[in-house]
């Protein structure tokens, strides 16, 4: 069913940025546990489709070891390779937001959306997928030049256009798991954010028929976090670090959770916890983003200081 906005939309499309990197720079990087025996694709273990293989390693870079500089490199050889995968150009969009690139997203995001309508002709499912991926990008960079109320009529435009071609490619194929992965990701961002909202049929959705597993293990950590509901956020995000032990964006989410965990139940072996984990994540700061460190570093800060603060 189509997604309903007639809700105060500057609610929903204030959090479409975080959406762009969250969802975009996870749910649309889906592919981690790489099987082989799916002829390169990491989603499918029946009709696969293929995806190039310096775009498969860009995925692997940046979704098991947490490694965007190497990822960057793989995508650029991708898009050079003119190969004209969606996948490819939405996660170089997704990047170039990571790194505050307005210009890029804007390029990549239009290239997404252009590849997407492409394939619709040979692959309807992926094509109304990146389709939709597309005008979410531009979406975003939308809210992202504009800011939330300038941007909001446009982008509230773009966001029914995301949910129609997602809505088409359900309709093709209600159990793809990319297609799940990502619409899970995509509407538990935007439920935790509207208090009438409820995630539980995103969660069931990433549980049921997304993949691959610690992908979705993650995103529903994402959930519980933002529901403050952090025992079942320990909990996803343990089993997500459990299948990609490398990556260090893992234990920064999972610093995240005990951080907020220890200041509500007022712990200081939680609030330690976190910091050491803070601390894991940025001993591989040179493979994440400046300002991903950057933000690692304030809220390792905030940690020492409710620390302390408890102490007292």
């Amino acid at each position: 069913m189509t997604k309903n906005f007639s809700s105060p939309y500057p609610i929903i499309l204030s959090r479409l940025t975080r959406v762009a990197q969250a969802s975009f720079g996870v749910a649309i990087a889906l592919t981690l546990a790489i099987n082989p025996s799916w002829a390169g694709d990491p989603f499918r273990s029946q009709n696969p489709r293929n995806i190039d293989d310096k775009t498969e390693a860009a995925f692997k870079a940046v979704f098991q070891q947490g490694d965007y500089p190497t990822a960057e490199r793989y995508l650029s050889q991708a898009i050079s390779s003119a190969s004209d995968e969606p996948l490819a150009y939405a996660m170089k969009a997704s990047l170039a937001y990571v790194n505050g690139d307005l210009a890029g997203l804007d390029n990549y995001g239009r290239r997404t959306l252009e590849a997407g309508q492409k394939l619709v002709k040979t692959d309807e499912l992926r094509g109304n997928i990146y389709t939709g991926v597309g005008h979410f990008l531009e979406g975003a960079a939308i809210i992202t030049r504009e800011g939330t109320l300038r941007g909001a009529p446009q982008a509230l435009s773009r966001l029914r256009l995301v949910y129609d071609h997602l809505d088409q490619a359900e309709a093709i194929s209600p159990r793809d798991p990319e297609l799940n992965l990502l619409r899970g990701y995509m509407d538990l961002m935007l439920s935790v954010s509207l208090p009438f909202a409820n995630p539980d049929e995103a969660i069931n959705r990433l549980q049921t028929n997304a993949a691959p597993e610690y992908l979705t293990n993650r995103g529903i950590a994402v959930a519980y976090r933002d529901l403050k509901q952090y025992p079942q956020a320990l909990d996803y995000v343990n089993r997500a670090i459990k299948a990609a032990p490398e990556n260090p964006e893992l234990y920064y989410l999972k610093a995240q959770i005990l951080k907020e965990q220890g200041r509500r139940e007022k712990s200081q072996q939680l609030l330690q916890d976190a910091i050491a984990n803070f601390d894991k994540a940025l001993t591989k700061r040179s493979q994440l983003p400046k300002k991903l460190v950057q933000q690692i570093e304030s809220e390792r800060n905030g940690a020492v200081n409710s620390l302390n603060g408890s102490a007292r």
